[in-house]
């Protein structure tokens, strides 16, 4: 390399640092800017806060909603570490409110869409990307919960009605991956995910043992003591329909050759629900919730984390309790991103529902506050940097600064 080419070169690489550390700079700058402006803003005789969830009026959503202020004041910093994980020119949007009760959001990166379940109506819904419309995707969900997309892009879906878990193949056929388990039908399979090996693991509380989101036990079950429930009814299909009575809560590895296995039992961990593997995949995040139809004893209301050995899970203990100001959080579905920290949605008192964001080591770094408690969430867009969120009946977004680890 000559002298001259070697001055240059040295030069680039000087400009490009100085570029970045002044693109760095620019950012905290901006950071500090828009945070000095608010502090003023507060200061000065008449100034109010920007509406938000908890202001009096709240906040409008929807086309209603007017302009967005800037940071959205519903994106909240618990630790300085938050703000590399948002983009502060981006708000909080509702995008569609008139489901029933929305739950497993899954990103098809092939098509280009958010899969949903609304499970009391029963429809299997698709939001696309290009146009933000909400179309059918399929005419009968079957009071679906919990979807994925596996690693070869196959659809995998927890269908309460019939309490079990499909994957529908490349060339449109549908398999019947688990519907019972020692001769007994499953509960309600309410959340799957899949691992590079090829298996599948999901969660089987008893939340769909009841007529609302599934179809209750046969006459004699703890859902339908007395028989006086016609727990057969509710789909135009004749033949089985699997798990007429409520069996104890188990989570489950589907292993590549297909075989059921239980790698928690309800004696391990009460009313299993939410699920995700650290991107590493040596852990294995699981929410405890609620008790179920037909319990005596429910969850504790916490995110567990058990660490992976090939097909058994070991050393659980809690990763976050879900309190906050003295509220009991009741989480649900949950998802990590590139860098392992962990999303989780939850219900509770207006002002704390939400979703909830951990660093690795389990410690809350920042909020999302919505209107609404949010069941299940997912990353994703063309850049798997958006992340939806299934509040009640309504599907909030917000783009971030991270992406999503998982592949749906």
């Amino acid at each position: 390399m000559s002298d001259g080419t070697k001055v240059q070169t040295e030069e680039k690489s000087r400009s490009g640092i100085s570029l970045a550390r002044r693109q760095v700079l620019s950012g905290v700058a901006g950071l500090a800017c828009l945070g000095a402006v608010k502090a003023r803003a507060a200061a000065m005789p008449g100034a109010v806060e920007p509406p938000s969830v908890v202001s009096q009026p709240p906040r409008a959503w929807g086309p209603k909603a007017g302009p967005s202020y800037l940071p959205d004041p519903d994106v909240i910093a618990i630790d300085p570490s938050f703000r590399d994980l948002t983009y502060f020119a981006a708000p909080i949007r509702r995008v569609w409110d008139q489901a029933g009760w929305l739950e497993g959001p899954a990103w098809s990166s092939e098509g280009r869409f958010l899969l949903l379940s609304d499970v009391i109506r029963s429809r299997a819904l698709r939001y696309i990307w290009e146009t933000g419309e909400i179309t059918d995707f399929r005419p009968d969900g079957y009071a679906a919960n919990g979807n994925c997309f596996d690693f070869d892009g196959r659809l995998v879906v927890c269908e309460d009605f019939f309490r079990r878990v499909v994957r529908w193949e490349h060339d449109g056929s549908v398999k019947v991956l688990a519907d019972k388990f020692e001769g007994k039908g499953l509960n309600s399979p309410n959340d799957v995910v899949p691992h590079p090996d090829g298996s599948l693991w999901f969660t089987d509380p008893g939340y769909g043992t009841n007529i609302t989101e599934g179809h209750a036990d046969e006459p004699g079950g703890p859902t339908n003591p007395d028989g006086k429930i016609r727990w057969n009814i509710g789909r135009e299909l004749t033949g089985e329909i699997g798990g007429t009575k409520r069996q104890t809560d188990h989570v489950f590895r589907i292993a590549p050759d297909g075989t059921l296995q239980a790698v928690l039992q309800e004696k391990d961990l009460h009313d299993p629900n939410g699920l995700c593997f650290s991107p590493d995949y040596k852990k294995l995040y699981i929410v405890s919730t609620p008790k179920g139809p037909g319990q005596k004893v429910g969850g504790d209301q916490a995110i567990h984390v058990y660490d992976v050995n090939g097909s058994s899970l070991s050393n659980g203990r809690i990763f976050a309790d879900m309190k906050l100001n003295g509220a009991q959080l009741n989480p649900d579905g949950i998802r990590v991103d590139v860098f392992g920290n962990l999303w989780c949605g939850a219900s509770g008192p207006l002002g704390l529902c939400g979703v909830f964001v951990f660093n690795p080591a389990g410690k809350l770094i920042g909020r999302l506050r919505l209107p609404q408690g949010c069941s299940n969430l997912t990353f994703g867009g063309p850049k798997r940097d958006h992340l939806f969120m299934c509040a009640a009946g309504s599907l909030f977004v917000l783009q971030v600064g991270v992406q999503g680890f998982a592949p749906s």
